[in-house]
Parts: structure tokens; C-alpha cells; sequence
């Protein structure tokens, strides 16, 4: 089975009945989670019992997207057999700001810890990140494994390392967190629609998932947004939403 389940689609804060920035993907048995923001743990034990998976990648130390690192340390901390550390991949900063958290839980009782960017083995996969613009140390990030390639850019900003980590991606999951034309004459270090589906043609990636929306944007404009540049597929993430990957091809297609 090789699969994306969605846990959370906002940025910032997690509007009513969603939650912030985080993904499970699955591949042959191997579970990986991106990110961890508000309110995706329990989304995770929905399919996760225990939080029983197999690797971590965080992007960066901003709580929306890191905050939940708490409770699943917590898990697997106080289980009855809590087994090995579980590999952690993230930019520096993350463990120190979940760890103000822990008084006295030690995070790394619990994560064996590998710092992004940089490249690693990560079970099925190969992964390779490179620094993006943000407002802290932030990491893009590109797994492959035989049959898919997949793309996340977590919550920066445009810049053309994301033409590489996205390059023939199967699926490009790109923060959509500005509205309008560009981020020109705005933040720089966030995306808006329009450039994230500039960057997922310019890539040539195959499909464009939209995520990190600020609370209360207009979605469907979003997806109008990015279509103006992209001529594939794109969805806007929801909470729930899973996307399966046929075993040829790595082309992904909504699960049934």
C-alpha cells in the first residue's frame, strides 16, 4: 500500500474542525509522518495506534507544523514497551522548541535526531532537503523510492531550489499561504498559490497538492490561483484526504 493521508491543511492556527500542517505517507508497510503541527496527533492515531510509525521529517521549529511532536513523544515515552528511538529528521531549533514543552520528559529518550538539510536513507526511501526561505531555518524536502517521487515545501517562500526538489515529482505538496498575483511587495518567505503552481510547472512535476492556507482564505480560489499557472491537476488539501499511488508509474490518484 502506498498512500498520503492528510492530517492537517492550515497554516498559522488550525481553523474549527482542522488542523495544522502535517502528512502521513505510506509506502510498503513503511509509515513516515511530515510534519506535526496543532491537532494532527489525534488525526494520526486514527491510523497510527500508539503513533506507531516509522520516521519523522519536520521542516522547521514553527509550532504549526512541529507543536504535536509533544504528544507523540509523550506516547511513545510512557508506552508499556517503547522500543527504539525513532529517527527524527529536522532543521535545527526544532527539538530545543518541543523540548520547552517537556520539563521533564528528555525528547531524545525518544528521537534519534538527524539534521536537515542534508541527505539520508530514511527506510524505502532517499531523502534530500535544501534550505528554503522562511522566517527560521527551514528545510525543503524530496523523497523517492522506486515507483514515486514526492515534493513538499513545507511553509517558505519561492526560491529556485524548488524547481529540483520537485523535479518530475509524482505529487508536489507546496504551501499556498498567499492569496493573489505573487508575494511581490509582501513576504517573501511565504508562497502564494500562483507561485506554487509556477514552481510545480517549472518543475514538471505531475500533480500539485495545495496546503497551509492562512484560516478563513477561499480555497477554490486558491486552486483557480494555481491553475493560472499549472497546467496539471491540482487539489486543494482537506483534513482526511488520501491519495493512493498505483504501483507503476508512481502516479497518484485519489483513494477510493
Amino acid at each position: 500500500m502506498r498512500r498520503l493521508t492528510v492530517l492537517g491543511t492550515c497554516g498559522a492556527w488550525p481553523e474549527a474542525g482542522r488542523s495544522a500542517s502535517g502528512f502521513l505517507l505510506e509506502y510498503d508497510g513503511f509509515r513516515l509522518v511530515l510534519d506535526l503541527g496543532y491537532a494532527t496527533f489525534p488525526r494520526l492515531l486514527e491510523h497510527c495506534a500508539d503513533g506507531n510509525v516509522d520516521a519523522v521529517v519536520i521542516t522547521h521549529e514553527h509550532p504549526d507544523h512541529c507543536a504535536d511532536l509533544s504528544p507523540l513523544c509523550r506516547a511513545r515515552y510512557f508506552a508499556q514497551e517503547r522500543g527504539a528511538r525513532l529517527p527524527l529528521y529536522c532543521t535545527p531549533g526544532v527539538v530545543a522548541r518541543v523540548q520547552a514543552m517537556e520539563p521533564t520528559e528528555d525528547l531524545l529518550d525518544v528521537f534519534d535526531v538527524h539534521t536537515l538539510p542534508s541527505s539520508h536513507r530514511v527506510g524505502p526511501f532517499r531523502l534530500d532537503a535544501a534550505l528554503l526561505p522562511h522566517h527560521v531555518p527551514h528545510a525543503g524536502v524530496r523523497l523517492t523510492a522506486p515507483g514515486l517521487t514526492l515534493a513538499y515545501s513545507g511553509d517558505a517562500g519561492a526560491d529556485p531550489a524548488l524547481a529540483r526538489l520537485a523535479a518530475g515529482a509524482d505529487l508536489f505538496i507546496a504551501g499556498a499561504t498567499l492569496q493573489g498575483p505573487s508575494a511581490d511587495g509582501g513576504d517573501h518567505r511565504l508562497m502564494s498559490a500562483v507561485e506554487a503552481g509556477t514552481w510545480a510547472a517549472r518543475s514538471g512535476a505531475e500533480r500539485l497538492l495545495l496546503t497551509h492556507f492562512w484560516p478563513g482564505s477561499d480555497r477554490t480560489r486558491s486552486i483557480a490561483d494555481a491553475r493560472s499557472r499549472f497546467p496539471g491537476e491540482v487539489i486543494a488539501a482537506e483534513e482526511g484526504m488520501v491519495l493512493s499511488f498505483q504501483d507503476r508509474g508512481g502516479a497518484p490518484r485519489p483513494a477510493p
